[in-house]
């Protein structure tokens, strides 16, 4: 059965988070929070528990996985970002959005979108999150936590056990999450001059990056 770490949401204790990364470092699948919804995630250069995540979500490769950063200089070290891409990226982290750009020679191709080579890539604010993060030293390998046939993410950290315990490691419980997942921008076309594209409209609102 799938452990359950109850957390603080804004004091979250250190030591139930250092079992947690613990649990990472062993190749474990672990339900996370984040300003959005609950997510799926796991180490980045772990084939076999990415392919768990996928199993879980049953998605394909072609399907976007996220990397959870800790800071905009860490997300900047997994994509190629240029002057317009970074200025956007400034006023909207953190925050619950995702953004899709050319994944760089740091992110496993096996991860990348396969005939794009684009990545996920987020600067979440939620404070177990980014303590997480913190103690891990890495980003992590995402994706939100909508199971096979449901309409939405799941957001109640028992019910996630209960469905998912023979399937994850742990549950990172610090409370219910919001129902709504990230709003997704690709920032891929901004390269080349053109403008971001708005590929799902989530709990990120448009208006103050100006879109």
């Amino acid at each position: 059965m799938s452990q359950l770490f109850s957390v603080h949401p804004d004091n979250p204790q250190p030591r139930l988070l250092k079992q947690a990364v613990s649990l990472l470092e062993r190749g474990g699948v672990i339900a996370v929070p984040t300003d959005s919804s609950y997510a799926l995630a796991c180490q980045l250069d772990d084939k076999a528990a990415a392919d768990r995540l996928r199993r879980i979500r049953e998605v394909d490769d072609k399907h976007h996985l996220t990397l959870l950063c800790r800071d905009l200089s860490e997300l900047a070290s997994y994509a190629k970002v240029d002057n317009r891409q970074y200025r956007l990226l400034k006023l909207a982290t953190p925050g619950p959005y995702t953004f899709i750009l050319e994944a760089s020679k740091e992110v496993p191709r096996r991860v990348s979108h396969p005939s794009r080579k684009t990545i996920g890539l987020r600067v979440p604010e939620h404070r177990a999150l980014l303590d997480l993060l913190q103690l891990h030293g890495a980003p992590l390998l995402a994706t939100t936590l909508i199971l096979p046939g449901d309409e939405h993410p799941l957001n109640d950290p028992e019910a996630i056990r209960e469905r998912l315990q023979h399937e994850i490691d742990a549950v990172i419980d610090a409370g219910a999450c919001a129902l709504e997942p990230t709003t997704v921008l690709d920032l891929v076309p901004m390269g080349t001059g053109g403008e971001p594209e708005v590929v799902r409209e989530g709990q990120g609102a448009l208006a103050p990056l100006g879109l």
